[in-house]
């Protein structure tokens, strides 16, 4: 962190940390990600993007959805096991109950074509946060161990190979991660 950036915030309480969490899953239709980048980063600046960017690549490799495991490692260390577990309960109470109602919902309303187009709006919103949210933090990359050419070449490859050549992405992920890994591996011995 630079000399000039103000000093981050902790959260003053479990419940702060619930509650946090709670506005963070209720925003993020189709995908929390980007709005906790911004909840965490930016608003509430409870961390920084470098530290934001660490605990999303840890939460990448455990098992389990990926918001579910930064929740948890986030609420952890400020507050123990309590605070991984209200804001883990902050992630999924309400959205849980939302869920519920909503499916309720479409399997009556499933059939009409204004619902089919709201949902595939609703998806391209979500790629749309998504990709701004890749580009917020592609500033990162710069102290990434690959550097930002090596790094924004296997997001092309991996692009290309998801969304063009339409390869399984579990297949893609051994492949191109494996040689990523390999990759950062070499250059950190360096």
């Amino acid at each position: 962190m630079s000399a000039s950036a103000p000093a981050l915030n902790t959260p003053g309480s479990v419940r702060e940390l619930f509650f946090a969490f709670n506005r963070l899953a209720l925003q993020g239709f189709g995908g929390v990600l980007p709005v906790a980048q911004r909840e965490l980063v930016e608003r509430l600046r409870w961390l920084d993007k470098e530290q934001f960017v660490e605990m999303l690549a840890i939460s990448q490799v455990l098992p389990g959805p990926n918001i579910v495991n930064l929740a948890l490692m986030f609420g952890d260390r400020f507050f123990g096991i309590r605070g991984a577990m209200a804001a883990l309960a902050g992630m999924l109470l309400a959205p849980l109950v939302i869920v519920l109602a909503l499916t309720a919902l479409y399997a009556q309303f499933a059939q009409l074509p204004m619902v089919s187009g709201a949902l595939r709006g609703m998806g391209a919103v979500a790629a749309g946060l998504v990709i701004s949210t890749a580009l917020k933090l592609l500033g990162t990359l710069r102290r990434n161990a690959m550097g930002l050419p090596i790094s924004l070449a296997f997001a092309a490859l991996t692009f290309a190979a998801t969304a063009w050549l339409r390869w399984p992405l579990v297949w893609v992920i051994v492949g191109l991660g494996s040689l990523a890994i390999a990759v950062a591996w070499q250059r950190l011995r360096e």
